[in-house]
């Protein structure tokens, strides 16, 4: 690289456009954006807010006047736009705040609340984060859907995870563009999209030069899907999805993906698509990403202990708040 561009050594990299990493020769790297969460929680005003253990509510509770507009439309797109932004090292998060970005246009008051919601959540799990540890070439990919899940336009969403041996690197949280008429329609759809990223990443790792130890293994817990895409024959059920069919099956018979099938219980990939019980999604969580932090004693992302009892707080940011935005670089 030093041959190409005009390049200088600054070091190792500790902190870089809000991301802390903390590299270890044993453990690899560990990058978490703890200091910018705790900036978008002073701007929300719940700097002292009581945590909770999940970023969505199961059964979602109407509230009086929650389908009113809310008061402070600009706070609301501020902090969900900080907070996809936070999603970079926190991909249990990403659900939630796909969510919250369908309502830019017209947030509610009960808009805000599920965004209040998700902030006492990030203000409970500051510490959390991604590491990088040394392993594999195997790549796998996880791919899901939620048929018909959105009560309002039954509309699907559709989420995957890809591993790179045993790190992730790849996520997503998506509602599809169009309504799927069957859970199979939707399951395919998902996998046109994960198929579509996992491409992207073979091709990166070829212009790299990496050479993969064993085909790609996308994992579906849906048996009609993978059936699908292993039959050569379409019928009317779906002809509306042959686009994504060929797609698809052009990658499993050039032999460039596997399709296997893996239970529901064990689908790392549902906690992209759907609202999750807190004891499924603690678990899901703990196979995407690290609760330890390591400890520095120097630096802009000093660790501060989080205490243990915390006073319920208000909704209403202070006067004085400050637009959280990603870092710029000069």
């Amino acid at each position: 690289m030093h041959q190409v561009f005009s390049m200088k050594e600054l070091g190792n990299i500790s902190y870089f456009l809000g991301i802390s990493i903390h590299g270890s020769p044993s453990s690899g790297y560990f990058l978490s954006q703890q200091k910018y969460a705790q900036d978008i929680l002073t701007k929300a005003g719940l700097s002292d807010c009581k945590p909770c253990s999940s970023p969505l509510a199961v059964k979602p509770t109407s509230q009086p006047h929650s389908t009113a507009p809310y008061s402070n439309p600009t706070l609301y797109r501020s902090l969900v736009g900080a907070l996809q932004y936070l999603t970079i090292t926190r991909p249990d998060l990403s659900l939630a705040v796909n969510q919250c970005c369908q309502h830019m246009h017209a947030p509610t008051n009960g808009h805000f609340s599920a965004v209040k919601r998700l902030l006492r959540f990030v203000k409970g799990t500051l510490h959390h984060g991604l590491q990088f540890s040394p392993s594999t070439f195997d790549v796998h990919a996880f791919s899901d859907s939620n048929w018909a899940g959105d009560v309002l336009d039954r509309k699907s969403t559709s989420g995957y995870c890809i591993f790179l041996g045993s790190n992730l690197i790849s996520w997503s949280a998506k509602k599809q563009a169009t309504v799927s008429r069957s859970s199979t329609e939707a399951e395919y759809r998902a996998l046109a999209h994960t198929t579509a990223e996992l491409t992207w990443i073979l091709m990166l790792l070829h212009d790299l030069d990496i050479p993969l130890p064993t085909l790609p293994i996308l994992w579906c817990d849906n048996v009609s899907a993978i059936a699908l895409a292993n039959n050569p024959v379409f019928h009317s059920r779906s002809k509306h999805i042959e686009v994504d069919c060929h797609f698809i099956r052009d990658k499993v018979l050039a032999k460039q993906l596997h399709l296997q099938y893996i239970p529901t219980t064990d689908q790392l990939a549902d906690i992209f698509t759907k609202p999750l019980s807190v004891g499924r999604f603690s678990y899901l969580k703990s196979k995407l990403m690290e609760f330890h932090h390591p400890i520095s004693l120097s630096g802009p992302d000093k660790i501060s202990p989080i205490p243990d009892n915390q006073d319920s707080c208000s909704i209403t940011p202070p006067a004085d708040a400050h637009t959280v935005s990603p870092p710029s670089v000069s």
